[in-house]
């Protein structure tokens, strides 16, 4: 399969299944890592992630694409799939969402991303520059899909990092309780309609960083 199998082309189809789905449940997993990037003078700069997708998204993604050595990918290779990848997501506002001191923030497009491949699974790096650097008191960094097609789950381990942060700032994650069993019992017109329809937002991962 080529160039077409690809997470664009599975986010816009996938969209579309849930649109129409009995029920309301992810099909896609990733295991996300994210760092908060300061600058010398204290202000937040970007976010950078890795995101591990699960194994039978990423034997899907690369099936197709040629490597010199069967069963492995260098970065040079995922190169034109990495490119892809990121293209997709600026229509899910790269699944990143942000506030300053309760404001919104926006991102540009992402820059130093590449996949690698290992053990049988892809993690995509990326780095999402914000559009005007913040220094808030507090900010307030959120990763889900609105449409819970992607199930995002911070890792065990490390999972947010503060990339050169003043001292004195603090972190905290929240992360999503268990609703699978909610979602299975939403129907499709309760996940279409009214509160539900970004209940994705109910698995978010919330970041929250406070600095004197």
């Amino acid at each position: 399969m080529g160039m077409r199998a690809l997470l664009g082309w599975l986010l816009a189809a996938g969209l579309s299944l849930a649109a129409s789905a009995a029920s309301a449940h992810p099909h896609v997993w990733i295991t996300a890592t994210s760092e908060l990037l300061y600058a010398e003078d204290g202000s937040i700069t970007g976010v950078r992630h890795a995101w591990t997708f699960d194994d039978m998204f990423s034997a899907y993604a690369v099936q197709g694409l040629e490597s010199k050595k069967k069963g492995a990918y260098t970065r040079e290779e995922l190169g034109p799939l990495a490119q892809t990848n990121v293209e997709s997501l600026k229509e899910y506002a790269y699944f990143t969402f942000a506030r300053a001191d309760g404001k919104k923030e926006r991102f540009q497009e992402p820059v130093d991303y590449f996949l690698d491949y290992k053990d049988t699974v892809l993690t995509l790096h990326f780095t999402l520059p914000l559009k005007d650097p913040v220094k808030p008191k507090q900010l307030v960094l959120e990763v889900f899909d609105r449409s819970f097609f992607i199930d995002f789950q911070m890792a065990k381990d490390n999972p947010v990092g503060l990339v050169g942060a003043p001292s004195g700032c603090q972190m905290k994650l929240d992360r999503p309780s268990d609703g699978t069993a909610t979602a299975q019992k939403l129907n499709e017109q309760t996940f279409m309609d009214g509160p539900n329809a970004n209940f994705g937002m109910m698995f978010a991962n919330k970041i929250t960083v406070d600095c004197p």
